[in-house]
C-alpha cells in the first residue's frame, strides 16, 4: 500500500511510502487488542484507594446495651459498620493492577490497530520538519492544512521538544514518538500522521 507523502502545507510532494503488509496489513486480532488496551489502563490506574475498617475507626467500645431482652439485635460497638461513622466493611484495599503480556502478543495489538486503520484510510505521512520554537499557533495550522478532523495522533522519528511543546495543548491531539507507539492510543485517535522519518523507523523496528 503506497501513500503520498504530504509537506506541512499539505501539499504532495511527489514522493511516496510504501507501507508494510506485515505491520499494515495484517490480519487483525482482536482479542490481542483486547488485552493490550485492558494492560495499557490497568498499569495506569494508582490503586491507592482504601478505607477504614472497624479496626482503624476511633470511637468508643462499650458495650451499648445489655445482650438480652431488648427485642432487637445484639451488639458491642460503634465500630460496626451497621453504623453511620462506623467501619467500612469490605472495603477497598491499596493494590496493583497491572498484569504482565508477552511482547510478541503486545506486538501482533499494535500491527493489528495499525492495520484497522490503514484500512480505514486513517493514516497520513508529513515530509519531516523542524520548529525553531514551540507555536502552537503554527503547528495548529499546519493541522488544518491536513485537512484533519477529530483526535488526532502526531507521530515524531524521536522524541522532539519543540513538536511536544507546540502540539500539546490542542484540544483532542496527541503527540508521540515512534517508538512509544501503543495500541490504545492508535485506535483512540481518528487520525494517525507520521512524519516521513517516523513511518521508516516504525517499519525498522
Amino acid at each position: 500500500m503506497n501513500i503520498k507523502v504530504l509537506d506541512k502545507t499539505g501539499a504532495e510532494t511527489g514522493r511516496t511510502v510504501t507501507l508494510s503488509k506485515d505491520i499494515f496489513g495484517v490480519e487483525p486480532n482482536d482479542h490481542a487488542i483486547y488485552l493490550d488496551v485492558k494492560q495499557y489502563m490497568a498499569n495506569k490506574r494508582q490503586g491507592t484507594h482504601k478505607s477504614k475498617d472497624r479496626s482503624e475507626i476511633s470511637r468508643s467500645t462499650r458495650k451499648l446495651f445489655r445482650q438480652k431482652g431488648t427485642g432487637g439485635a445484639r451488639h458491642g460497638s460503634l465500630k460496626a459498620g451497621i453504623y453511620v461513622g462506623g467501619g467500612r466493611i469490605h472495603g477497598p484495599r491499596p493494590r496493583d493492577y497491572s498484569f504482565k503480556l508477552n511482547k510478541k502478543l503486545k506486538t501482533v495489538a499494535r500491527k493489528s490497530a495499525l492495520s484497522y486503520k490503514a484500512k480505514d484510510k486513517s493514516i497520513m505521512v508529513v515530509e519531516d520538519f523542524e520548529m525553531a520554537a514551540p507555536k502552537t499557533a503554527e503547528f495548529k495550522n499546519i493541522l488544518n492544512a491536513l485537512n484533519v478532523n477529530g483526535r488526532s495522533l502526531f507521530v515524531t522519528a524521536a522524541a522532539d521538544k519543540n513538536i511536544y511543546l507546540s502540539g500539546r495543548n490542542i484540544p483532542k491531539n496527541e503527540i508521540i514518538p515512534a517508538a512509544d507507539l501503543n495500541t490504545y492510543q492508535v485506535l483512540k485517535a481518528s487520525s494517525l500522521i507520521f512524519t516521513e522519518s517516523a513511518i521508516n523507523k516504525l517499519q525498522e523496528k
